[in-house]
């Protein structure tokens, strides 16, 4: 009678669990094969509450951020949803749309917890706290492929001007010098990549910060010029559209190198390539070592169900603490907003990226700088005269 009393007690607790499981959609556009692993850890932290991640995955930032922000203004908001740090969500914020999470920021203790602080900042509008940062990104990375090279002949380059000598050998091996994908958001990450790769961090911050004209028309920023030039000759024959696709190439030596932000790690990660065995990664394009500190955050739509507000409120709680900030991050390739936290796993790539951190070698990321809407025009720009077309 006792097992059986168990067995029924057990059957009606699991009952009573799934019956106040919470269901909640989650919008991203992590589909690659590193970004969907990593978005799993998520997920499987928030099911362990007893809640079920709904999740809503859409290829490509610009479509993804567009249905998003359609969804939300149309009166049908989902639970959460992924956007970058910076000023994407600040007409949603202005519409009242978004919810005020400054009471789950304080009791979390963020304040004291994310490093560096501007990332929190950027998800502050008039001291509310209205997003959950989860990660530190930064395009400043040139991936390099240690078979390409191999097979050229040539040693793997250590910087941007190695990598453009090296081009003509690769070329005669019947290998692609640079992948790029025929994107507008690839292009214009790339040449945001050497204004911060290539020049002075205070002529970056006269161009993006205080949008001054003369220094942007400047013999500095020619330099900048000059690289797009020669990423745009090097990729001539790169006919890939989805940046994952680029990135594959360099993984398998039909490609030298692509310019892309650290999520690509995750991309050799799933392949099983080794940092500094299979492949090497140069931050700054090795040419000056500093990243952005730019990243991915987590909104939450205001909504009416009290039993989903709950749910969103474990969501963003979860999405913070230590474990899940290891598992996510070290699948997703990128540093976590959490500095006391043990990364001892982490590979040569993200040591390296850990280090510029620690060292203050840092840029604020574009999207902290100007609006969407600048940088939608200069993603229309980039389409119609792209790096990748002559």
């Amino acid at each position: 009678m006792k097992v059986i009393r168990s067995l029924i007690a057990a059957t009606t607790a699991l009952t009573v669990s799934a019956a106040n499981a919470t269901d909640l959609e989650v919008m991203h556009w992590w589909t690659s094969g590193g970004e969907a692993a990593a978005v799993n850890e998520f997920a499987k932290a928030f099911n362990a509450t007893g809640n079920n991640w709904v999740d809503a995955a859409i290829v490509g930032g610009e479509q993804a951020r567009s249905v998003m922000v359609s969804r939300i203004l149309g009166g049908d908001p989902m639970g959460a949803f992924q956007f970058n740090h910076g000023r994407q969500a600040e007409e949603l914020i202005e519409a009242g749309v978004l919810r005020d999470i400054t009471d789950i920021a304080e009791a979390e203790g963020w304040t004291s917890m994310v490093n560096p602080p501007s990332l929190l900042a950027a998800c502050t509008v008039d001291g509310r706290v209205y997003c959950a940062p989860v990660n530190i990104h930064s395009w400043q990375w040139l991936w390099l492929s240690h078979k390409a090279y191999s097979d050229a002949g040539v040693d793997v380059p250590t910087n941007w001007d190695e990598f453009v000598a090296a081009a003509p050998a690769l070329e005669k091996a019947g290998i692609l010098p640079m992948a790029m994908g025929q994107q507008g958001w690839q292009q214009s990450g790339a040449f945001n990549v050497f204004m911060a790769s290539l020049l002075p961090s205070e002529v970056f911050m006269s161009v993006y910060g205080d949008k001054d004209t003369a220094v942007a028309g400047g013999a500095d920023v020619a330099k900048v010029f000059k690289a797009a030039s020669d990423a745009r000759a090097m990729a001539a024959n790169s006919t890939v559209q989805n940046w994952n696709d680029a990135t594959n190439l360099v993984i398998t030596g039909k490609a030298g190198g692509q310019i892309m932000g650290d999520w690509a790690q995750g991309e050799f990660s799933v392949a099983g390539s080794v940092a500094g065995k299979d492949y090497s990664c140069l931050p700054g394009l090795g040419s000056n070592p500093r990243l952005s500190t730019g990243g991915d955050a987590f909104y939450f739509p205001v909504l009416k169900d009290a039993a989903q507000i709950k749910a969103q409120t474990e969501l963003a709680t979860l999405m913070l603490k230590p474990d899940t900030q290891v598992a996510f991050n070290l699948k997703k390739g990128s540093l976590p907003v959490r500095g006391d936290i043990d990364l001892s796993a982490a590979n040569d790539c993200m040591q390296k990226g850990l280090g510029l951190l620690a060292d203050g070698a840092l840029l604020p990321d574009t999207n902290m700088l100007v609006t969407q809407t600048l940088t939608r025009k200069l993603m229309i720009y980039l389409d119609n005269s792209s790096l990748i077309r002559a």
